[in-house]
């Protein structure tokens, strides 16, 4: 009779263990998804910032210099698609897009010393260095978080947990070639 207690006990602590780690797996696995979601919410954010920088800029520029109607156009037209984003590939797209325009707004205001000169370009240019340092931290923490998550999609246990409830891999965020060799130049 004290053995089958004995025996009832040790099965009934392995399946409590058992039960606890499949728990405690499935809590991270949400406590990392939301955390990538909130990472992702606070790109967004960022991303808005550069955009609205850049469109200040560009404001600040038109007497020195000429930029295309489409400029303007396409910057607003990518600021209010980052707010319907749901994934990291197409953040990533847009975050691309909006580099590559102010990269070309930086070179053509190269060519006005007046326009370098000026107070409020040079505040501006000092808050989107900022904000493409903040963009920067953002991304490293998100892809972090991403590989630890895809790393328990991978790993056993987890793995477990991943095929029952379904938990697939997530993308991270991919950067041009470009953008991983060179950052763009705001100090003058």
């Amino acid at each position: 009779m004290w053995l089958e207690v004995i025996i009832g006990g040790i099965v009934l602590v392995i399946i409590l263990i058992i039960l606890g780690l499949f728990i405690s797996n499935y809590n991270r696995f949400k406590r990392l998804k939301n955390g990538a979601e909130s990472g992702l919410a606070q790109i967004k954010v960022a991303l808005k910032k550069r955009l609205d920088m850049i469109t200040q800029l560009v404001d600040t520029a038109k007497g020195y210099a000429e930029f295309e109607k489409s400029t303007m156009t396409e910057v607003t037209k990518m600021r209010s698609k980052v707010g319907q984003i749901s994934s990291a590939g197409e953040l990533s797209k847009i975050g691309n897009q909006s580099r590559k325009i102010l990269d070309n707004i930086i070179a053509v205001m190269e060519n006005y010393p007046d326009l370098k000169s000026n107070e409020n370009v040079k505040e501006l240019m000092k808050a989107i260095q900022n904000i493409e340092d903040e963009l920067s931290r953002h991304r490293y923490t998100y892809n972090n978080i991403i590989q630890e998550y895809n790393t328990k999609v991978d790993v056993v246990p987890s793995n477990l947990v991943a095929s029952i409830f379904h938990f697939t891999k997530l993308d991270y965020l991919e950067f041009d070639e470009e953008e991983i060799s060179k950052r763009p130049e705001t100090k003058w």
